[in-house]
């Protein structure tokens, strides 16, 4: 006779995984549609000025939110209904930003932080940025075998991703105008905006997540996340934590500078720089799905190291491809860009894993948070901070000597991954990963 409870088992997992996966496409669809192009808007928009704080406000947001957000989940609401409530709101505050663009520019010490498009942007990310830690907690609360199913359900974010990076072209494709629907077009935030409100309805459909420590009182201490802090006195954990921040302050200068210095170097695909930076997000599908495999074979440890490593080679590819010509000159560049794959998946996607195995069960909504905090809040505001000082070094007039510009974070990211290879070893949890045994 057939195993009828274990086909049916196998059903619902396949289907947990594809409701999973809707949540992760339709979230980084979001993210994807505007956070890299937004530096053209800004600059078409003659905020050239602004794009330092607007780049920073996200990493504001990422230290200002997500540690409250996960005690909420872990002690107080649903995660589900929390995820509803912070998208459809953060979809309202994404649809107006790109028209506050227009608004006179403040004065004062603190002016680029005042414009009213850049505090809209920041409202909003206070939104936004907790959503990726809570859908990271979520997932893993209903996934049976984390490590081999996670990614699964994260590479349909990559995917949304790059649909996000794509929506402008297809626009341009269907209605012929490229002037209003241009990569650096405001209806890039609009698009951004109607996925918000359709995942913030979609989220109420997703399995019912109760927060794990319902009833336990509160104190001051836990809102602000002592307990997850605490984690850091497990020495493994608090040398990941710490190459985690390290590394994101370089990944602050890609961010801010990398779309630009594709797009000047007339590095396109299909005629668009966006879709020429999408192909990042396409090599991570592929290494997003040799995860499982890669985690049995190599361990946490190397996973990481191999992650950060891709991080420097990029960097550098692109310092040594500035100021040539022909392939010299795209193919370091494409390279670089195709190198994402395994610097986002084998680090930041390897990293979410592993907090899920070093947290108990009470906590994991904020030990997510908290890793969130700390690599796009403090370690991106940083770099935001750092690589804006670093670009002005960096230009004569107005031209930027990116070789000299991409070398540093190339230094920098080598610096941490060898302070990361000597200094971090977590045996119990490496043979967890191998063995695939899962909590």
């Amino acid at each position: 006779m057939a195993d009828v409870s274990g086909a049916g088992s196998a059903k619902s997992s396949v289907i947990l995984l594809v409701r999973l996966g809707i949540m992760m496409f339709l979230q980084f669809f979001i993210w994807g549609a505007w956070y890299v192009s937004m530096n053209g808007f800004l600059t078409d928009s003659g905020m050239s000025g602004f794009i330092a704080a607007a780049y920073t406000v996200a990493p504001i947001a990422a230290i200002v939110a997500p540690l409250s957000l996960g005690l909420v989940t872990d002690r107080l609401l649903n995660t589900e209904w929390v995820l509803a409530v912070l998208n459809i709101l953060g979809a309202v505050l994404l649809w107006f930003t790109p028209a506050l663009a227009s608004a006179g520019e403040p004065a004062g010490a603190f002016a680029q932080f005042t414009h009213p498009m850049v505090l809209c942007l920041l409202a909003y990310l206070i939104c936004f940025m907790p959503t990726l830690g809570l859908t990271a907690s979520l997932s893993f609360k209903h996934l049976s075998n984390g490590e081999k199913e996670f990614p699964i359900v994260r590479v349909l974010g990559t995917i949304g991703w790059i649909f996000g990076n794509w929506v402008m072209w297809g626009c341009r494709m269907f209605s012929g105008d490229a002037e209003t629907y241009g990569d650096n077009s405001a209806h890039m935030f609009h698009a951004a905006a109607i996925a918000s409100v359709i995942l913030g309805i979609y989220c109420l459909t997703l399995p019912r997540t109760a927060p794990p420590a319902k009833g336990e009182q509160i104190s001051f201490g836990k809102i602000l996340g002592v307990e997850a802090w605490a984690m850091l006195k497990d020495k493994s954990f608090f040398v990941f934590a710490l190459a985690s921040f390290l590394i994101c302050i370089p990944l602050a200068g890609y961010y801010a500078m990398g779309y630009g210095y594709v797009d000047q170097s007339g590095v396109k695909l299909f005629g668009s720089t966006t879709g020429a930076m999408s192909t990042g997000q396409m090599s991570e599908i592929l290494f997003m799905l040799l995860m499982p495999v890669c985690f049995a074979r190599f361990g946490v440890k190397n996973m990481l190291i191999v992650g950060m490593l891709a991080w420097a080679v990029r960097y550098g590819l692109w310092g040594f491809s500035f100021g040539e010509e022909g392939p010299l000159l795209t193919v370091p560049i494409f390279l670089g860009i195709l190198l994402h794959g395994i610097c986002y998946d084998f680090f930041f996607v390897s990293g979410m894993i592993y907090t899920d195995k070093k947290a108990t069960p009470e906590i994991r909504g904020q030990a997510q948070s908290l890793i969130v905090m700390l690599t796009q809040g403090l370690g991106l505001g940083i770099g935001a901070q750092a690589f804006g000082w670093w670009t002005t070094q960096c230009t004569t007039g107005d031209a930027v000597d990116f070789a000299k510009f991409w070398y540093v974070p190339a230094a920098f990211a080598l610096v941490v991954m060898l302070f990361f290879a000597v200094s971090f070893w977590d045996r119990s949890t490496d043979e967890r990963f191998k063995s695939g045994e899962h909590q």
